[in-house]
């Protein structure tokens, strides 16, 4: 057996030899040929390509956990933006649009809040806070109303 260990070693020292001999040839064949230069009318790398779908349930779950948190910390605007992030990642997730519309109407956006509630609603008719969310849809709507007058 001792007899064999050195003559594997060989064996492998002599595989790592050729293929780093190969590789090397074609690296060097690889820097003599000219890259093709991109086309700025068609290179777009910095756009997510169309048939790719947004769709990110793990993004839109740290969206409303990092929402939550800065609802809470009181930075409202903040919070409204991670919240619209997640009902983007996740459109058919209705609770981002219940803090969405939270956060909206903290800030005063009644139309938006509106908006928000409405779309929670549409998502959870089950919801445990319906009629919670109803009262809420009903006092927005006629302060929209009067504001409109």
């Amino acid at each position: 057996m001792t007899a064999c260990f050195p003559r594997r070693l060989f064996q492998t020292a002599a595989i790592l030899c050729f293929a780093g001999l190969s590789l090397s040839a074609q690296d060097s064949s690889s820097k003599s040929a000219p890259k093709p230069k991109p086309n700025s009318s068609t290179d777009n790398a910095t756009q997510n390509a169309p048939d790719q779908p947004t769709w990110d349930p793990l993004r839109a779950e740290k969206d409303m956990e990092v929402g939550q948190y800065y609802l809470h910390k009181g930075d409202v605007d903040a919070a409204i933006d991670r919240f619209q992030d997640a009902t983007l990642a996740k459109p058919g997730y209705a609770i981002p649009f219940r803090f969405l519309g939270e956060a909206q109407e903290r800030k005063g956006l009644k139309r938006d809040a509106l908006k928000s509630y409405t779309r929670y609603l549409e998502l959870f008719p089950a919801a445990e806070d319906r009629e919670k969310i109803e009262k809420k849809v009903a006092k927005l709507r006629s302060e929209v109303e009067k504001s409109k007058k």
